[in-house]
């Protein structure tokens, strides 16, 4: 039953990644008709695909706020609150400027939510089981993105309208999510370095590992003492001593995205069309992109605790250089056949979705000491953000100018970088409790 309730709250803090991935994705099913509505200039159709974005890289940048001020719990519902209004504000917009204000407020819920929600799980779960649990809140992004196509299909069928009932069904998942929140407990960590409230915490910490709660708290505390007290000296992130973990969270995030990810998910119909193919290509790209991304990623959430995340990383690494090698070969050539470059892309994802994908909210919660854990989170989750749009703002002018063969060329070699930074300076995390990893990366 306590094993239970650990994974119930996790669950429950996950679909805040379920969340996050349909709100992200919900848009491309609207954006055509969205545009013909309010008759909207080539500009102001970017912005209103983009505006989400920017709230989420502001919300990211602010995540560790709240969540260290109020506490994760409390920040959670902040991000429940926000998806349930931005859902109901932008189906029911009269006019695009108040649309425009209600994905914005969608997007600061995302972003709140990429710091917030993998801090809490890595807090209350088990060393054992910390990979797979948190590795859940991937699990459901990509869920959600796979739904919001499903549904945006579905509800396609209804009109010329169907746009806003597309944006307002998230509304349903929003409150439940708001409802579920008040069941959970706060984080114990929080509990004690951030208000003291030791006895508290102690009952929360019973129910998550009964046998050796004492020496768990007696660690917890004895971590404050090493580094200091954050809620006594503001404890700065860039102070020195947490060089390892701020450049670890920092390279993750950036080889993240330099993979081409995001340029391939966003971009994918625009790349087959590259490789000569007609116009089944949309439905290939977001179904079938979709599908793998899930099945790969719920591969990932079965090894990553047996295995460790390094492991991961370095069969994801080579997989992602060999698929990406190939399709700037393929364009390269200029021979294209067939489906060669679309199963490469699937060969991509797939090995994306086992290592990047699984593993980078999972490491990036892992690595911070407690004290400064929340603002490490947001540094990890605001330097993706900030290269995601980087990236998708970029990649249409790099593919025009210099064509797919020179882009994909500059995406696998990104990846050689990777493999080499993981080879020679990732840290295994795998089965080590949250104070024994900060004495292997920030004392030594």
């Amino acid at each position: 039953m306590k094993k239970n309730s650990v994974l119930a709250w996790s669950v429950v803090v996950a679909l805040g990644g379920f969340l996050f991935g349909f709100d992200t994705a919900v848009i491309s099913g609207a954006e055509k008709a969205i545009q013909q509505y309010w008759n909207l200039s080539v500009f102001e159709h970017g912005l209103t695909i983009s505006i989400a974005l920017i709230g989420t890289v502001i919300g990211s940048l602010l995540g560790s706020k709240p969540s260290d001020k109020f506490g994760r719990k409390n920040t959670l519902y902040f991000v429940a609150v926000a998806y349930l209004l931005s859902s109901l504000g932008t189906a029911l917009a009269d006019n695009w400027t108040v649309f425009l204000l209600f994905r914005f407020l969608g997007g600061l819920g995302v972003g709140a939510s990429s710091v917030t929600a993998p801090i809490y799980i890595s807090e209350i779960s088990p060393a054992d089981r910390r990979g797979r649990l948190v590795g859940l809140f991937q699990f459901n992004v990509v869920l959600g993105i796979l739904i919001s196509y499903l549904s945006n299909y579905l509800i396609s069928q209804g009109g010329e309208m169907s746009w806003r009932w597309m944006l307002g069904v998230q509304a349903v998942p929003s409150l439940i999510f708001l409802v579920l929140i008040t069941y959970i407990p706060e984080s114990p960590r929080w509990l004690i370095l951030k208000k003291g409230a030791t006895e508290k915490a102690l009952e929360i910490l019973r129910i998550i590992n009964p046998l050796n709660c004492e020496e768990e708290l007696a660690s917890i505390k004895g971590s404050e003492g090493k580094l200091g007290s954050a809620q006594k000296n503001n404890e700065n992130l860039f102070s020195g001593q947490y060089t390892k973990p701020v450049v670890f969270a920092m390279l993750f995030a950036f080889f993240n995205q330099v993979s081409g990810i995001n340029a391939i998910i966003y971009y994918a119909p625009r790349i087959f069309e590259m490789a000569g193919l007609g116009a089944h290509s949309s439905l290939l790209s977001t179904v079938g992109i979709g599908l793998i991304n899930f099945a790969f990623t719920l591969l990932a959430l079965n090894f990553i605790d047996k295995v460790g995340r390094r492991v991961l990383m370095l069969i994801g690494s080579i997989g992602l250089i060999a698929s990406l090698f190939l399709v700037a070969f393929t364009f390269y050539a200029g021979s294209f056949s067939g489906m060669a470059i679309p199963i490469y892309i699937m060969v991509f994802i797939a090995f994306f979705a086992f290592s990047q994908g699984a593993v980078i909210w999972v490491f990036i919660s892992e690595i911070f000491p407690n004290q400064v854990r929340a603002k490490g989170q947001t540094l990890g989750s605001s330097t993706h953000w900030v290269m995601a749009a980087l990236i998708a703002f970029c990649f249409p002018y790099l593919a025009e100018t210099f064509g797919g063969a020179v882009t994909f060329t500059f995406f696998g070699t990104m990846m050689v970088l990777q493999l080499l930074f993981v080879w020679r300076f990732m840290p295994e995390t795998k089965g080590k409790s949250l104070e024994s990893i900060e004495n292997n990366i920030v004392l030594h």
